[in-house]
């Protein structure tokens, strides 16, 4: 059985809309690519061409990626989010002890996780550590660079 792929309603939208955007445009697009690479006569030469098939192999290969994560999705329900703990799906603010810094971070499934943008995973070793504690928990998670240390400041 392959893996429950875990989105929240958004990342599950962005899915959707990335898969439409890829299945119509950017398939239109590299297939004028091909068309106008095709005109410029031998193929075993073309370096356009072999950039464009290239191309089209990467597009096709996310579209697959896109449609098996779709088949497997479980939503998170999000409606009852403001518990008193962290959890995939609750948004939260975690001082790093260190650096004293605090960021604003939203636990997703792995399939969204995009840590720039305050999206970490479930199960990366932060989002590991930090699932299920409150807030007023100071969490250390052992990494290869040394131990970090969060304090959980508040659950939004």
């Amino acid at each position: 059985m392959a893996k429950q792929i875990l989105l929240t309603a958004q990342g599950l939208e962005e899915l959707q809309n990335e898969l439409d955007y890829l299945k119509t445009e950017k398939r239109n697009e590299i297939a004028e690519k091909i068309k106008v690479a095709r005109s410029f006569g031998d193929l075993s030469e073309n370096s356009e061409y072999d950039e464009a098939k290239n191309d089209q192999a990467k597009i096709e290969s996310r579209i697959n990626e896109i449609e098996a994560m779709l088949k497997n999705v479980q939503i998170i329900d999000e409606s009852g989010n403001a518990g008193d703990s962290v959890h995939i799906g609750t948004t939260f603010k975690v001082l790093d002890v260190e650096m004293n810094e605090v960021t604003e971070y939203k636990m997703v499934g792995s399939a969204e996780s995009d840590p720039l943008n305050g999206k970490i995973s479930d199960e990366s070793p932060i989002g590991k550590a930090l699932m299920g504690h409150k807030a007023g928990d100071t969490v250390v998670v052992p990494t290869p660079g040394g131990d970090l240390e969060f304090k959980i400041i508040e659950i939004i």
